[in-house]
């Protein structure tokens, strides 16, 4: 065992003097005999640089890289090359969480723009930095609803969430005696008229919603102020670039995953969650800000100007135990969105849009699918599938193609501007089979 430390047998010795211990085996003496391992360690032998870049390259060749027609919080966009290459610089990539100011200029600096950038795409007055992805960052936000709203603890979550950032509701409010209630669908679409608002601090929607469906939250944030409720959105990042804002729909709190602003797949993380919400809750937002200033020169400066998060405060008063702020994602996101701008991003999404309704199209033509719900949606689309959805997808899969993702008993379907138009056709031929 000794081998495999860096230290020598006179390092040993002496840390094991500092403890009062005489050997390695009384160190270990608390640890059952019946649960130690005793055989050796299957640690290959020393490889070389080229051996082991061939190595990799042979496990990697094992992976069967798919052309991707799924979503549901999970999109293939467009990586612009130039993210990795600044991103992986080493004074980005080494970094941690800026509590030193003097030294920490360059990511207050670009936290600042990320929040900047954040606060406008969702027509917010707040963003914070502080989220680890989109479900906890829904998870904060009812949490954020019910510290409001202090003595009322209920919160209505949309049917049309997706299940997964509900699982991780279930989770959150079981351990902060949260009481939660789900809204029913309605043709699709939430079902507002059936709220019972008694105790309830806030209410919880998806845009577009699990199927896809872009919904009318009209009269939605006056319903839940007249009853005193937050009324909370969660949305696809990339989609606010010409959908209606949750600013514009009047919500309280913004919350959702910046995935879709770039970040790639990579099996489901890292990503970046974002929250931003209306001034008048800035004292309840989970996390930290970022904050402009002059110093003692009267040059820029930027200083971390909230941190509401028990290592700074009395735990007891703290909002929440987030604690890594996600810099090096936030400022994949923030170089992103510099890069595409206003115009590059609305692009992105009209290209997606355009794809979506002309794969919809064409599975229609068919005859083999149909919409489940004959409501608007975004670049992702409902339908059922007349045969085995369970063999159609196997086709898809041999074919190289992942061809949605199955959702109760039907297939949900996501284009991004990645996708070809000779790609689509390519899944609707095997579609048609």
């Amino acid at each position: 065992m000794n081998k495999y430390f860096p230290h020598t047998e006179e390092d040993l010795q002496a840390m094991l003097e500092k403890v009062g211990c005489k050997s390695l085996d009384d160190l270990y003496a608390q640890i059952p005999d019946s649960i130690r391992f005793k055989g050796d360690y299957q640690i290959p032998l020393g490889l070389s640089e080229l051996e082991v870049r061939q190595a990799f390259e042979l496990l990697g060749s094992q992976n069967k890289q798919l052309t991707c027609f799924a979503g549901l919080g999970v999109y293939d966009h467009y990586t612009p090359s130039v993210i990795p290459a600044l991103l992986s610089r080493s004074e980005f990539l080494t970094s941690y969480t800026p509590y030193q100011a003097e030294i920490s200029q360059g990511t207050l600096h670009y936290i600042f723009e990320y929040q900047s950038m954040m606060a406008e795409l969702t027509g917010m007055d707040i963003s914070n930095a502080s989220m680890y992805d989109g479900t906890t960052a829904c998870a904060e936000a009812m949490m954020m609803a019910v510290a409001a709203g202090k003595k009322q603890n209920k919160v209505l979550v949309s049917e049309g969430l997706n299940p997964k950032t509900r699982e991780v509701l279930d989770t959150y409010a079981l351990h902060h005696g949260i009481e939660l209630e789900t809204l029913p669908l309605k043709d699709g679409v939430t079902d507002l008229s059936v709220a019972n608002f008694d105790g309830v601090a806030g209410v919880i929607v998806q845009q577009p919603n699990v199927f896809g469906i872009v919904e009318d939250f009209t009269g939605f944030a006056d319903a839940c102020h007249e009853h005193k409720a937050l009324f909370i959105i969660d949305s696809v990042a990339a989609d606010l670039a010409v959908l209606k804002t949750p600013g514009e729909w009047g919500a309280d709190i913004a919350v959702g995953d910046g995935q879709s602003l770039g970040i790639p797949m990579q099996f489901g993380g890292p990503y970046v969650g974002y929250m931003c919400c209306t001034e008048k809750l800035i004292r309840k937002m989970p996390g930290r800000i970022v904050g402009m200033t002059k110093d003692s020169r009267n040059q820029r400066a930027f200083v971390l100007t909230l941190q509401a998060r028990e290592q700074h405060i009395r735990r007891q008063k703290a909002t929440s135990n987030i604690c890594s702020n996600q810099s090096l994602m936030a400022l994949f996101v923030t170089i992103y969105l510099s890069l595409m701008g206003k115009q590059g991003m609305k692009e992105a999404a009209q290209l997606s849009y355009a794809g979506a309704h002309y794969l919809c199209d064409k599975l229609l033509e068919t005859g083999r699918f149909r919409l489940v719900y004959d409501k608007p949606f975004f670049n992702e689309f409902y339908v059922k599938y007349d045969g085995d959805v369970d063999t159609l997808y196997q086709r898809f899969i041999d074919a190289g193609i992942l061809g949605g993702v199955k959702l109760e008993d039907g297939l949900l379907f996501a284009v991004t501007e990645k996708r070809t138009k000779e790609e689509i056709d390519n899944l609707v031929k095997i579609a048609a089979l």
